[in-house]
């Protein structure tokens, strides 16, 4: 075998096993159909001595390389918009690990919700020694609209403006109204009668405006406690029961977390299809070229194919990918 005829076998050979790699990478029918024809001319030229091998350099030069600098081509742009996916899904993932840490859990809120009612408690005690005369002190815990501001948004239910102004309505000859609070007279006699022995029963919002409710330990017995006007009232106990039942079990929201896991699923499913995506005018363009090499009389005609072969050449330098 003379020196030239080994030259361009061994070039054929490698250019033959990057077009094998590709054909693996998009695990696509026609470029793996096209390596395999493209394998056959390699075989015809290598087994016929009588075939002039400069056909075969032309072979590769005018669709073999061209081919693989189109695949590798897309290859490298598809890459790029598996890392913007990729990038995104990070990012998605930091925000839900941001949003798990700080996610206020069931067991949260009934820690504080006991600590609550113990504020509420002591600042009743206070208020009744205030309007008792025995003490002049400002009647509130430190902190004790701490609580809602904290897990309203999340363990509260949801009220009416109407039903929020039909609980907080009252008759001022029924109330005590001092500067620190407004509440019922008839309250404060329960809350004195009960040894100012309360629990928290459950807290409700209409918008901004929140409203804790308490319950008395001994009592089927239901107040509320208006933060944003100091007001303490007696509420209607089957009213409560109503709201209580009408709202599912109030949690720690997760819908944010859930629809980022889901949006990262949807990526990562897109981003395995992205990965090997080839334009459907470039599948075309495969068919049509798979056809070409296919023909009988390809070979023997090599040289006229100048033209059609320009047409990869065409797709390559184009911004389709």
């Amino acid at each position: 075998m003379d020196e030239r005829r080994a030259s361009v076998l061994s070039e054929s050979v490698r250019i033959l096993s990057k077009l094998q790699i590709m054909a693996a990478f998009f695990s696509d029918d026609v470029i793996f159909n096209i390596y395999l024809r493209s394998q056959v001319i390699h075989q015809l030229f290598e087994q016929n001595t009588e075939l002039d091998i400069n056909k075969l350099e032309l072979f590769h030069v005018q669709f073999t390389d061209t081919l693989i600098d189109l695949l590798k081509k897309i290859k490298k742009t598809n890459e790029k918009n598996v890392t913007l996916l990729f990038n995104e899904i990070d990012l998605n993932r930091e925000v839900i690990a941001r949003l798990e840490a700080d996610k206020l859990t069931q067991a949260d809120f009934d820690l504080q919700k006991q600590r609550q009612a113990l504020k509420t408690n002591t600042s009743l005690r206070r208020l009744y020694e205030v309007l008792s005369g025995y003490s002049n002190e400002y009647p509130y815990s430190k902190n004790i609209n701490a609580f809602s501001a904290r897990f309203s948004a999340s363990f509260y239910h949801d009220i009416t403006e109407d039903v929020l102004a039909r609980l907080t309505s009252y008759t001022p000859a029924e109330v005590y109204d001092t500067p620190h609070a407004v509440i019922q007279r008839k309250l404060m006699g329960q809350l004195c009668k009960y040894e100012f022995k309360s629990e928290f029963f459950c807290g409700l919002k209409a918008g901004s405006l929140i409203i804790e409710v308490y319950k008395f330990t001994e009592a089927a017995i239901n107040f509320l406690y208006y933060p944003s006007r100091n007001l303490f009232l007696l509420c209607d106990v089957a009213e409560m029961e109503m709201i209580n039942a009408a709202n599912s079990a109030p949690g720690a929201d997760n819908s944010l977390v859930y629809e980022l896991k889901n949006k990262n699923d949807q990526l990562q499913s897109r981003a395995t299809l992205v990965k090997t995506l080839i334009p459907p005018e470039v599948k075309q363009l495969l068919a049509e070229h798979y056809k070409k090499i296919t023909d009988i009389g390809f070979l023997q005609n090599i040289s006229n194919f100048d033209a059609q072969a320009n047409i990869l050449k065409t797709m390559l330098n184009t911004d389709m990918m």
